[in-house]
């Protein structure tokens, strides 16, 4: 998976926010310690988590599974632009087949595919990908042949999310019980955002 952060807020917005509560504007420091250690305080130790909700982050996710689609849809306070089935899925019918399943052809389903590990597991993804593309030879339409994805069919899409849902997602999804799929992906978000925001979210790391 490739994760890329495309746009943040400055973390001024944020200590702005807090400001207009109290009406403390001379206090601040333009973003400096001052301003970082408001929201550290209020954000953070007070638990005044609604401030955080004024700092987004947009992320282009290439590379994950539908099935881990699944899962990051489950955090409902976000917004997605996810690559779009109907429109795509011409990229595999121009391929050739995928079978017999040996190491070459399942490096060329690899571009398509997220392999899990499970032997057996990966040989279906690999048949039920040759499948489907045998499905969009026929001539049947994206719409109806999507049906027939594996959910290790890979996909990608434009991420947004505040930063006080993005603590909720990284203290469930970095835990050890999560899947794996998507511990991987939270570890990776968090490796993307700014150095001078993770103090946000390192508490929410697990370990």
């Amino acid at each position: 998976m490739k994760i890329t952060l495309r746009h943040y807020t400055p973390l001024e917005v944020c200590s702005l926010a807090i400001r207009t509560c109290w009406q403390s504007f001379d206090k601040s420091d333009n973003g400096g310690e001052k301003d970082l250690a408001l929201i550290d305080r209020v954000g953070n130790k007070n638990k005044h988590s609604s401030t955080l909700e004024h700092l987004y982050y947009n992320f282009y996710i290439q590379g994950i599974s539908r099935a881990c689609l699944q899962e990051l849809a489950r955090h409902r306070i976000s917004s997605f632009s996810v690559k779009s089935s109907r429109y795509t899925l011409k990229e595999l019918r121009e391929c050739q087949s995928f079978l017999p399943i040996d190491d070459e052809n399942k490096k060329r389903a690899s571009e398509f595919l997220v392999f899990t590990g499970n032997e057996m597991v990966d040989k279906e993804s690999v048949k039920a990908l040759e499948n489907l593309r045998l499905i969009l030879l026929e001539g049947t339409s994206n719409d109806i042949a999507k049906y027939a994805m594996p959910e290790s069919y890979k996909t990608e899409l434009a991420w947004s999310i505040n930063a006080r849902s993005l603590q909720n997602f990284l203290e469930l999804r970095t835990s050890k019980a999560a899947l794996w799929e998507i511990r991987n992906l939270a570890h990776a978000i968090y490796e993307a955002l700014p150095q001078d925001h993770r103090f946000i979210f390192e508490e929410k790391i697990a370990e």
